[in-house]
């Protein structure tokens, strides 16, 4: 047993001591995931929130036609900050004023509208918009809210002409009680960070991963190596260890150069806090260590069955989304986490990460079974790998 160590070491300090010198490796694993990544994520996160700024503050403009008909209405709309521009316009010349933008949203007053409001009967209005454009879709929900109000107001009137009570229309009155914390509100825009982490961690390990067989097989190194007085487990085994040493650095980077890049994202301005202090980050990083072992031992099972260093990053490429698809899955189904839930190696991480993320409480048991599982797909996948490399085939 301490003999196999001492190989498993030795591969180990040989493998990590040439990838420090190969220039590939540092810049995937040390530079593009860590460094790019974080700073894609804070410079995409800070765009929204400055957008989203402007759009707040930015007037409604609101095209109108026959405006002349409505004039209490339209005081009424330049009055909540709506920029109204009164076109003539018909049918045709307005649906094709949407849909090329020129009016992204047009308000047409009907002919009838005054009679029928003196008449206390419902006027009707048409609002032409596109709801294929997020921002028209937007403009049109915020201008449908001003009608509304308008119109509830009115009514109120009316009412209160009558001799009635507008309360009377108004049964129940529901009070909205948030009791969320800036902290927890955050993981709406920072779902994605766990994502973010898995994948730069894993691309870390994927270069050494590749030459471990592929590229020491196009190298015509790998017999030589093989022909050592070793067994060829004990190779492989220190390269899946080497592997998942570069991925583990690119996880303590990646999610260091995250912490540092939101500090300078402003969603205090939306009532969020990310709070990524040094205990949060060291908590995220020991969540998701254990996966490293099982990333690493799987890229390296797959890359002993191509025959080209080509052929495995085309591989590998596809393959290292695979621990990234039961998060997307859980994004869409919307599932919360359960025992059996954190059994499953990267969602377990996700759910982890989310909680630290959000502020609450991590239970022991689903630590526990995250770190177990995920370290135990990591031995199985590592045992099949030695497997696999004591195969003659694997010479090509």
């Amino acid at each position: 047993m301490g003999a196999a160590c001492r190989v498993i070491a030795t591969v180990w300090r040989k493998e990590v001591r040439e990838n420090l010198r190969d220039r590939r490796t540092l810049v995937s694993a040390l530079l593009f995931g860590p460094l790019f990544g974080p700073l894609i994520l804070a410079a995409a996160l800070q765009f929204l929130v400055q957008r989203t700024a402007d759009e707040a503050d930015q007037r409604l403009v609101l095209a109108v036609r026959h405006a002349e008909r409505a004039p209490n209405l339209m005081a009424y709309l330049e009055g909540r900050n709506v920029e109204v521009t009164r076109v003539t316009l018909d049918d045709a010349a307005t649906r094709r004023a949407v849909r090329e933008r020129t009016h992204p949203l047009v308000l047409s007053i009907p002919e009838d509208f005054a009679a029928r409001l003196a008449a206390a009967r419902p006027a009707s209005l048409q609002l032409y918009s596109d709801a294929s454009a997020s921002r028209t879709d937007r403009d049109s929900a915020r201008a449908k809210a001003l009608i509304g109000q308008y119109g509830a107001s009115i009514g109120r009137l009316r009412l209160q002409a009558r001799g009635v009570d507008p309360l009377l229309q108004v049964p129940l009155a529901v009070q909205d009680i948030d009791v969320s914390t800036p902290q927890s509100r955050s993981v709406t825009v920072l779902g994605m960070l766990s994502y973010l982490v898995l994948l730069a961690m894993i691309l870390g390990g994927l270069y050494l991963a590749i030459d471990a067989t592929a590229g020491e097989r196009e190298r015509h190194s790998l017999e030589p190596l093989l022909t050592t007085p070793v067994p060829r487990e004990h190779l492989i085994y220190g390269k899946i260890l080497a592997a998942a040493t570069f991925m583990l650095l690119s996880l303590v980077l990646t999610v260091i150069a995250c912490a540092i890049a939101l500090r300078f994202v402003q969603l205090e301005n939306f009532g969020m806090t990310a709070r990524l202090d040094a205990g949060v980050v060291a908590r995220i990083i020991l969540a998701t260590a254990p996966l490293a072992l099982a990333a690493a031992a799987l890229l390296t099972v797959v890359a002993s069955f191509t025959r080209s260093y080509r052929e495995a990053q085309t591989w590998l490429g596809i393959v290292m989304l695979v621990p990234t698809l039961p998060i997307v899955f859980v994004g869409l189904a919307d599932l919360q986490p359960s025992h059996a839930l954190m059994a499953v190696p990267s969602l377990g991480q996700h759910f982890l990460i989310t909680a630290l993320l959000r502020g609450d409480p991590i239970a022991p048991l689903d630590a526990a079974v995250s770190s177990v599982s995920s370290l135990a797909l990591g031995v199985a996948l590592a045992l099949l790998a030695g497997r696999l490399y004591r195969r003659e085939s694997l010479l090509g």
